[in-house]
């Protein structure tokens, strides 16, 4: 899935991670002198010990009564799985959520020193937001003057001024908009406009007969009339009735998540004439002008369904259009404003929709507040703390000898013509990796946080980014600038700036840790590393040339070899069928399907060549090829609740943790390594395997 300014990234999004070169760890102990040798004498300290198991992994977690054969997601673990529950404030749990937690801890009391100065930013923005009965003390009156505001507009030319003043303050509207890189002139900025205006995740929760999301469906709808009842508006549930009508034309009018991932397909350079052409229905100059951003052109991600949406605009009674932004203020606003509201934006959205029974404690609510509104100012405290040049020096390594594997893979392949090698090499040597952390941060002068004023805090925070994002138009790229803190357990590959980026919370076990067999760190971040590169030459990211251009730079006899080639990797993924019924989608999930095949054969390829010609040692009975694939198993530990696992069947461009392990059973290494035997149910034969890079 592109982003707004990230091109893919390598987990699913929200809500994803445990500690690695800790810095909150105590000092390895120091063996005791045992014998009155030589007064000077003393015996060296004990070598530290990997945070998981004897060589960095977990092998308690492993459940040998199942063949790696036959699920070696399950064989490696599986006993982990069976018995760690999943904590009641979340969706889903594994590796990524432990380091996640530590994450929270670590900002936390960052924050919390923060709190005694009142001239912290930071401090001022977390105490206020921690504050829960003081928010409920005001009850709705910060938020009343923008309800009059949205209530004041009862023509249809108010519409286009009052939808660009929700996009300032961060409500949702039907159109999305962002600046960003022209996908095809990467030295620019340019306005992009997409579909939006749907308040559940996906246009199938709205048009598929499926029984549960037709109980979703009908749940979100009370929902809407419990948020308007709140608000003590009269009539609730026939308006919610209203809205759901008009949210399910718009989802109609939606292009699906498979179409929408297609970078040719979704670039379309309009002028703002050929839109108003396109989509006569709404009044965009007007919205332009009002988000600040009065262009001339503009880049529509999805012509039809932007069209769509306009004709209903224009067609759907104003009192229907008010009430869709009242019912997104209040739910988007929901956690600062009393806490009625929060607990029913709570129950819908955390318990209905992803089966998540306890909504997560207020502190690390405003861990997340504060990070997201002033990211770079808890930023640069967590990383002077918490991220030590070592583990970015050891990254780094990591990092060249997988591009150098990824160079050999280029070289080998049979079905690549020579010139567009040479292109493909070119790209590789423009690549620029991103470790731990910017080397320029953002500045919060222009931002105002107020003592005692959440909801004013989180309106002035989304005013002050969307400035941000608007001011880049007519200004030079900003190669500096990340979409991730470096407290997030992610990474991602941006094509137009033709990066990959390593927060320096993912430097951690069991991604990487120092005192790790280094097989096991190749599966693990190693991995990452490989995935993230070879996102550059999945089936978007190739599309995209040295420059970071958006162009066709293959042959089309490269273009349909690797076409054959994907076209088997979506086929060996529609057949998984995670839920009873409910099968993983392939071309949704292709992107990283081939990036996480790509990813680990390049990383397995660095490892052997770390190495230097030697055998690796046998450990605990393992093979170095064992630990390296148990090493890429570990980290997709993760139990799901079944809303959240159907959730991102239909809207993850991510196969799930299970089906992204089982993608070793391509790679011929993997059958040296383990002996499936035929029959086996991951067993595939030579010619059976998918062959990428």
């Amino acid at each position: 899935m592109r982003l707004p300014l990230l091109a893919t990234t390598f987990l699913a999004a929200p809500a994803l991670l445990a500690g690695c070169t800790r810095a909150d760890a105590p000092s390895p102990n120091v063996a005791e002198q045992t014998a009155p040798v030589v007064a000077t004498a003393a015996v060296a300290p004990a070598a530290p010990k990997p945070t998981f198991g004897t060589y960095g992994f977990d092998d308690a977690g492993m459940d040998r009564s199942i063949a790696p054969g036959d699920d070696f997601y399950g064989y490696a673990n599986g006993t982990w799985a069976k018995t760690t529950p999943i904590p009641a404030d979340k969706s889903n749990y594994g590796a990524f959520n432990l380091l996640d937690d530590l994450s929270k801890q670590r900002t936390r009391e960052i924050l919390d020193a923060a709190k005694a100065d009142p001239n912290s930013k930071i401090g001022v923005a977390y105490s206020t937001y921690l504050d829960q009965a003081a928010i409920d003390s005001k009850g709705l009156a910060p938020i009343q003057p923008w309800l009059n505001q949205i209530k004041a507009a009862k023509t249809k030319a108010a519409l286009a001024p009052l939808y660009a003043q929700a996009d300032r303050n961060g409500v949702p509207v039907p159109f999305g908009s962002f600046v960003g890189q022209d996908d095809k002139n990467p030295e620019a900025y340019a306005l992009n406009l997409f579909q939006g205006g749907l308040g559940m995740p996906d246009r199938d929760y709205y048009l598929s007969n499926d029984a549960k999301l037709a109980q979703t469906r009908a749940a979100y709808e009370k929902h809407l009339a419990n948020v308007l009842t709140l608000a003590g508006e009269p009539d609730a549930a026939a308006r919610a009735k209203a809205i759901v009508a008009f949210e399910t034309k718009i989802a109609q009018a939606h292009w699906t998540r498979v179409e929408s991932r297609d970078a040719n397909k979704t670039y379309n350079k309009l002028t703002v004439a050929e839109l108003r052409k396109l989509a006569p229905g709404f009044d965009f100059p007007a919205y332009f002008k009002g988000i600040g951003a009065p262009v001339d052109s503009v880049i529509v991600a999805q012509p039809s369904a932007v069209a769509g949406i306009a004709k209903l605009i224009q067609a759907t009674p104003v009192p229907v259009l008010q009430d869709q932004l009242l019912v997104r203020s209040l739910d988007g606003f929901a956690d600062v404003l009393p806490s009625a509201f929060d607990k029913e934006q709570f129950a819908f959205y955390g318990t209905t929709l992803s089966g998540t029974p306890e909504q997560e404690a207020r502190w690390k609510r405003a861990v997340n507040f504060t990070t997201d509104a002033i990211s770079d100012e808890v930023s640069q405290a967590y990383v002077a703390k918490y991220f030590p040049p070592e583990t970015k020096a050891a990254a780094d390594k990591l990092v060249k000898n997988v591009i150098e594997a990824m160079g050999r893979r280029i070289d080998q392949l049979d079905w690549m013509a020579p010139e567009t090698k040479a292109k493909a090499h070119a790209k590789l040597a423009a690549f620029t990796p991103k470790i731990g952390y910017p080397d320029r941060w953002h500045d919060y002068s222009g931002l105002t946080i107020t003592a005692g004023d959440a909801l004013g805090n989180n309106i002035r925070a989304n005013n002050w980014a969307h400035e941000d994002n608007v001011s880049k138009l007519g200004q030079p790229i900003r190669r500096w600038e990340w979409g991730m803190t470096p407290m997030e357990i992610n990474a991602y590959a941006n094509f137009g700036m033709v990066e990959i980026v390593f927060p320096a919370a993912i430097l951690q076990p069991p991604f990487f840790d120092p005192n790790a067999d280094p097989a096991v760190n190749y599966g693990g971040i190693g991995a990452v590393i490989g995935h993230e590169l070879s996102h550059h030459f999945d089936d978007q990211g190739a599309k995209y040339n040295a420059e970071g251009r958006l162009t066709d730079w293959w042959t089309p006899a490269d273009v349909a070899a690797f076409k054959a080639r994907t076209d088997a990797l979506v086929a060996q993924y529609d057949k998984y069928e995670p839920l009873p019924g409910k099968h993983v989608q392939g071309a949704l999930t292709l992107g990283e399907n081939v990036a996480d095949l790509a990813g680990l054969t390049v990383a397995y390829d660095a490892y052997k060549a770390s190495l230097g010609g030697q055998p690796a040692p046998v450990i605990d009975g393992t093979s170095g090829d064992q630990r390296f694939y148990l090493g890429w198993a570990q980290v997709w530990r993760r139990n799901y609740r079944e809303a959240n696992l159907q959730q991102r069947l239909l809207t993850d461009p991510h196969s799930p943790s299970e089906q992204r392990a089982w993608v070793v059973r391509n790679l011929d290494p993997w059958y040296s390594a383990f002996a499936p035997e035929p029959g086996a149910k991951l067993y595939l034969t030579p010619e059976q395997r998918v062959r990428i890079w």
